[in-house]
């Protein structure tokens, strides 16, 4: 099977944060991410095609020193599944990354090559 997708994704999980304006928020972990998008468990359903506020908080390294890069960008809910099997998070969103500057999609796309080496 051919891949399709722009940017290779991985099984990870990491931090992400959604948000919208009216104080709306979501925490949770990545299942898999990539520098377009992720995939995650939420609490609640989240409508098709919204707009959120996003950070994720992916680990850097540089120099040999490790640290955490904050990424904040945009992201649009693309797909929504009821999972059922799990009480505390009985669904998994998937969002796409519609707004990230490019040294963030950057850092993103080395912690995942990095990854898979």
């Amino acid at each position: 099977m051919v891949e399709k997708r722009k940017y290779l994704r991985i099984k990870r999980t990491l931090p992400i944060k959604l948000s919208d304006n009216d104080e709306f928020d979501v925490l949770t972990e990545t299942t898999n991410i990539s520098a377009s998008g992720a995939y995650f468990p939420v609490n609640k359903p989240l409508e098709l095609m919204t707009k959120y506020d996003i950070v994720v908080l992916v680990p850097v390294s540089k120099n040999k020193i490790k640290s955490i890069k904050k990424i904040n960008c945009c992201g649009v809910v693309v797909r929504i599944e009821d999972i059922n099997y799990d009480k505390k998070y009985p669904y998994c969103a998937a969002i796409y990354f519609c707004d990230m500057k490019d040294s963030d999609r950057k850092a993103l796309k080395i912690y995942i090559n990095h990854l898979t080496q």
